[in-house]
């Protein structure tokens, strides 16, 4: 392998578009990628090896047991910086939701913690399936980039969505995806999401309607960028992912103590998560009578937030994050000024807006005084712009 170049799998499944992946082969090594190509035996009846092996100038395998010695699905699984299947099809999303390891390409997925990015292509009715939209759903939700099939002709006299995009649109966002450059190499960004709670009795608690999107937005993000990420993760159904060490937690008090043990090693704390700003004074042994649930006596939760600003280094950012319903900017910059952070993103909650969304919009704020919003647009978007001047800080903190 080359000891200059970034090394990719890609990966190439068996739908009629395969042969488009030839041309994204080409642009690829253009920008001066490695690509080992790792094609689906049903691909091969598209495009065959030989054709792989010129274009690629390496040897091309789609089942475990060729090369057997080498074992190559953990080799290409720990030496690529990331994998992009083009075209991935129907079936094969599926296989990948299942977590089957059933070829070669299957089986370095499963192998691989680094970027995964998915490049949908099949007939419209199949793509618009439900079980295949929810599949995508599912893979997004465990860290994979799965990119809008485009709309246009299709084999035959067909047309509509889920056309393979023009190669220049797929590296453009897979570029995006898994950074462009490494910036945060060597770095250790820790990230909390999701939204506390607080028992009353064994059936009910207090807590707020956090998805953990955002953070996991900015977890995927700063993996991608090189960055070895912790994400201290409270009450959410998001799965595993991989190249992303998640915590656990419940509670106010134990989302504390994961961050702040993890706190003294790491470059960056985000604090995403929502955190419940009181809890009951006492948690009912057995749960409380309906007729019995008349007042709740509450006490105060740490401001986990302040608490880690205060003790952080100097070498070390902060960020925090703020859900306001009025006066948006004015309330950040006072949050900002209050809790001694380096920067605090803060948006208007008004009607539930944003929680369990894809998207976000809000204010990103510096201690520089400098005030920026951004307009509706992806979590992913706003997990990128935020880590933008994240590593432009870093730099000058550690200039």
């Amino acid at each position: 392998m080359s000891g200059t170049k970034r090394e990719i799998v890609l990966g190439v499944g068996g739908g009629i578009a395969a042969y488009k992946a030839c041309e994204l082969l080409r642009r690829l090594q253009d920008l001066d990628f490695a690509i080992t190509v790792v094609p689906t035996p049903s691909s091969l009846n598209f495009v065959g090896s030989a054709t792989w092996e010129a274009l690629s100038g390496r040897k091309v395998n789609s089942q475990v047991w060729q090369e057997v010695e080498k074992v190559k699905h953990v080799s290409l699984a720990d030496q690529a910086e990331a994998i992009i299947i083009a075209p991935t099809t129907a079936d094969l999303l599926a296989r990948l939701v299942q977590g089957r390891a059933d070829d070669l390409l299957t089986n370095v997925v499963s192998a691989s913690a680094k970027p995964k990015f998915l490049v949908p292509a099949m007939h419209p009715q199949m793509w618009l399936n439900p079980t295949t939209q929810s599949n995508v759903q599912t893979l997004r939700s465990r860290g994979f980039a799965v990119l809008e099939p485009s709309s246009g002709r299709l084999t035959g006299d067909d047309s509509g969505i889920g056309r393979f995009p023009d190669t220049a649109e797929i590296i453009t966002a897979f570029l995006d995806f898994i950074g462009a450059n490494q910036d945060l190499s060597g770095r250790k960004i820790l990230i909390s999401a999701g939204g506390t709670r607080e028992a009353i009795d064994p059936v009910r608690f207090i807590g707020n309607r956090s998805s953990g999107k955002q953070g996991l937005a900015l977890a995927v993000e700063a993996r991608n960028r090189g960055a070895q990420v912790t994400l201290v993760l409270a009450n959410s159904n998001i799965a595993d992912i991989s190249g992303i060490n998640i915590i656990r937690v419940e509670t106010a008090e134990q989302m504390y103590n994961a961050l702040q043990t993890q706190m003294l090693s790491s470059d960056v704390l985000i604090m995403a998560a929502a955190v419940s700003d009181a809890r009951p004074a006492s948690v009912a042994k057995d749960k409380i009578k309906k007729n019995e649930l008349t007042t709740i006596a509450l006490t105060s939760n740490m401001d986990i937030l302040k608490e880690l600003a205060s003790g952080a280094k100097d070498s070390q950012i902060i960020v925090g994050f703020a859900a306001e319903t009025t006066n948006i900017e004015a309330s950040g910059v006072a949050k900002l000024a209050s809790k001694n952070l380096d920067f605090i993103y803060v948006n208007d909650v008004s009607h539930g807006a944003i929680f369990a969304s894809d998207e976000s919009a809000g204010y990103l704020i510096s201690a520089d005084g400098e005030s920026t919003y951004i307009a509706q647009t992806s979590k992913a978007k706003v997990a990128k712009y935020i880590l933008d001047k994240v590593v432009s800080r870093l730099g000058y903190a550690n200039g």
